[in-house]
């Protein structure tokens, strides 16, 4: 049975106080201080472990769930982590659609570029990790990983992704690169913004290309996701004529599903995993166990 303590033990290096404490939680230093409301899913009806992708000439980190029991291969959930990598967080999500009756795998898309266990806090953590990994390489290894759900009892043509906050982005984005994608839930994800070479594209620059329907989830009270930026990007959904909904929860701030931390907001929280869910089966599709 899979813990909180032996998940950490298995992931994480241990370093000193905050960081050492948090780690040991089993989520990323940056992400503290760790909130009172964590969800921590139970394990008894799924199968969830660790285990290595090949992708682009490199073994990649993953961690994936699925039900124990099932019939046939299972839909195909690509849960893509946050700016502090695939913590525990990330893990409790995989475990969640598990029990939902996906398989879900998230590929730890930081690796080669180092490890988000080693920075103490946001702002050294977006420059010293996140803006050195280019989308290209994302989304090859997000193909990468929809070919190991392939081998590994996942029916990928019922493949769908989901992510959030710098996963967010990734999730529209990936909603315009495979054209074998059938349905992707971007929580509050960047929608706008400055470009870089390791970022030549932000979602508005994609409205026309999507290739499955996308639901974005954003708070109200998302600071660094002005509102100008979300009516931006629904004009340009409009203007594609592309199968997209965007809602916003008034109250919610970022990271408002993040249970582990002071920005949960339960009531959006929960809403928005219910439409997850319902977007999934209507177009992604959903075998019953």
């Amino acid at each position: 049975m899979l813990t909180i303590v032996n998940i950490a033990q298995h992931f994480y290096k241990g370093t000193e106080n905050t960081m050492a404490t948090t780690q040991q939680s089993g989520f990323a230093p940056a992400a503290s201080p760790l909130a009172s409301t964590i969800v921590q899913t139970p394990d008894d009806a799924i199968v969830a472990g660790f285990t290595s992708i090949p992708s682009q000439g490199d073994n990649m980190p993953a961690y994936h769930a699925r039900p124990k029991q099932s019939d046939g291969p299972l839909p195909v959930v690509i849960v893509v982590q946050e700016i502090f990598g695939v913590h525990e967080h990330i893990r409790d999500i995989c475990r969640r659609l598990a029990l939902e009756g996906y398989l879900a795998i998230a590929p730890e898309l930081y690796f080669r570029e180092g490890d988000p266990n080693d920075f103490a806090d946001i702002p050294t953590l977006l420059s010293g990790l996140v803006a050195k990994v280019p989308d290209s390489q994302v989304l090859a290894d997000l193909d990468h990983v929809a070919s190991w759900a392939s081998r590994n009892g996942g029916d990928v043509h019922r493949l769908m992704i989901t992510g959030f906050c710098w996963g967010g982005r990734i999730t529209w984005l990936y909603a315009a690169h495979n054209p074998q994608l059938k349905a992707a839930v971007a929580w509050y994800g960047k929608l706008t913004g400055d470009k870089s070479l390791n970022s030549p594209k932000q979602p508005v620059d994609i409205a026309t290309d999507l290739n499955a329907p996308v639901l974005g989830l954003y708070g109200g009270q998302d600071n660094s996701i002005p509102q100008e930026s979300v009516e931006t990007m629904r004009q340009a959904l409009r203007a594609a004529n592309a199968k997209a909904e965007i809602i916003v929860y008034p109250d919610a701030g970022h990271a408002f599903n993040a249970d582990y931390r002071p920005s949960y907001h339960a009531e959006s929280a929960k809403d928005g995993w219910q439409r997850m869910l319902e977007w999934f089966k209507q177009y992604g599709g959903k075998k019953s166990l």
